[in-house]
């Protein structure tokens, strides 16, 4: 899969250890970087849209609402740098990453539809193993939200949502793709969990690499996922799912 997009994951990885580096000791690299860093966090999610809308040509649906999708991660990148100047930007972003999620969801869901009747027992599963993470998650840090209970009880169930749709892709697009896509909405789930365990409970050492490292990664895995989508041959042809 690297090898593929030799080019374009190298350039994705100079990226990706720039954004880590700038965060192991802040002091150090604004004097090192200055507000170049304000460059760096954004070119995660404008690399990704490039050469998103390179490869696909934004054909289909399904492209349109994954790079639109991009594009709110894009959005929720920058409103979360200028937190420090005003904390409503952290809800802001929040909701801009709220809505790339939802339009993750809605992509998903045009390959459930190619064939809604085949890998029920996948579907069933991702739903028990999603729902009860979402519930038990969102009752262990409950105490911790104030009056943030409601929108980040929605922001869970977002989420496990867009996990069990990349399940329910199983089986109606080609292998490699529904593997990248799982996995990325695999680390979607555990940076987002990171971000609310460190801003409402705990918050710890390390808490921003294991955020970014993860984001990053799910962003990356989505992106080549959707670009190596193929629909199942052996199932009727339905233009409406592209």
């Amino acid at each position: 899969m690297l090898k593929k997009y030799l080019e374009f994951s190298f350039a994705f990885a100079i990226i990706f250890i720039i954004q880590l580096i700038t965060l192991l000791d802040e002091k150090t690299t604004h004097l090192v970087l200055g507000n170049f860093k304000f460059i760096i966090k954004p070119s995660i999610t404008i690399s990704l849209m490039m050469f998103y809308a390179f490869k696909t040509q934004l054909n289909g649906r399904f492209a349109k609402r994954i790079f639109i999708g991009l594009l709110f991660g894009l959005i929720g990148d920058c409103l979360l740098m200028f937190v420090d100047v005003n904390g409503a930007f952290f809800m802001y972003g929040l909701i801009a990453f709220l809505i790339g999620h939802l339009l993750y969801i809605s992509a998903f869901y045009l390959d459930y539809k190619w064939n809604p009747s085949i890998e029920k027992a996948a579907t069933r599963i991702a739903l028990v193993v999603f729902g009860v993470f979402c519930a038990v998650f969102y009752l262990f840090i409950r105490p911790h939200l104030g009056g943030m209970k409601i929108p980040v009880l929605i922001y869970a169930f977002v989420i496990s949502l867009m996990a069990m749709m990349a399940v329910n892709r199983k089986g109606r697009v080609s292998t490699l793709s529904y593997q990248l896509i799982f996995f990325g909405a695999i680390l979607f789930l555990i940076s987002d969990s990171v971000l609310a365990y460190n801003k409402f409970v705990n918050p710890f050492k390390g808490a921003g690499l294991v955020i970014m490292s993860t984001y990053m990664l799910a962003q990356f895995l989505i992106t080549i996922g959707a670009v190596e989508r193929k629909l199942r041959k052996s199932m009727a042809i339905d233009p409406s799912n592209r």
